[in-house]
């Protein structure tokens, strides 16, 4: 085991390498990532996660998201879990751990904490995986768009490209609203630290409005269109 900084650990056992933050201490081992391990009471998460994510309970006192990285598209029909190996730093899960552990220092009222990521390598190729908080009672944007506030979910999208971080696929059902209708954003998957200029922010505002057209048709995009014009009046430095 070797101690990264105060929040993150790395155990290295045969193939598997694994990030665990603070919050799991010792009672870390490798078997939270095996949702047929009883002691999870692992729970298949029925929207998103490409059919690879479960609700686990942890042993401190928390529940988590267990999600393991799958392809989509064409490729992922061939080679479905399997990525090219260029480096631990690059890895699928350590890459979206590293972004979320940033995130939760800056904006923690947003993001869930990530709280475990692992890989497995295989020669040329890796698998991969990764554990975050449970955030309770919440519900995906794209099923309570009725009750959700565009301005608050432009809040909370314009405080993640404030940071500097770029969201990957921000979609409908990467937004959540819980039960106090504070909003969350998941699924950092491929999300980047960068310079967050006009085209990034617009790139990410226009996958959102797609999502909720698709979903939730006209009044998608009326919704979205109230939630453009809150991101405008919130930026402080827009053109």
């Amino acid at each position: 085991m070797t101690l990264l900084d105060s929040r993150t650990f790395h155990v290295h056992h045969g193939q598997y390498h694994t990030l665990y933050a603070n919050p799991l201490g010792r009672v870390f081992d490798e078997t939270l990532f095996d949702p047929e391990n009883p002691d999870l009471r692992a729970e298949k998460v029925s929207k998103g996660g490409r059919q690879a994510a479960w609700f686990i309970d942890l042993p401190i006192d928390m529940q988590g998201v267990l999600r393991f990285y799958r392809r989509g598209g064409l490729v992922g029909k061939v080679v479905q879990q399997r990525y090219a190996w260029m480096g631990a730093g690059n890895t699928r899960s350590w890459a979206e751990f590293v972004v979320m552990q940033y995130l939760q220092s800056r904006i923690p009222q947003h993001v869930p904490m990530p709280l475990a990521a692992m890989y497995q390598r295989f020669g040329w190729s890796y698998e991969a995986a990764i554990i975050v908080e449970r955030v309770p009672n919440v519900q995906p944007l794209a099923t309570c768009l009725e009750k959700a506030d565009p301005q608050a979910v432009a809040k909370a999208i314009l405080a993640m490209h404030e940071v500097g971080v770029w969201h990957a696929d921000l979609n409908a059902y990467n937004i959540l609203v819980d039960a106090f209708d504070q909003i969350w954003l998941i699924d950092f998957d491929r999300a980047r630290r960068v310079s967050m200029d006009d085209k990034k922010r617009q790139g990410n505002l226009l996958r959102l409005q797609r999502s909720l057209h698709k979903v939730c048709g006209p009044a998608g995009g009326l919704w979205w269109e109230e939630l453009n014009r809150a991101y405008l009046q919130q930026w402080p430095n827009k053109r």
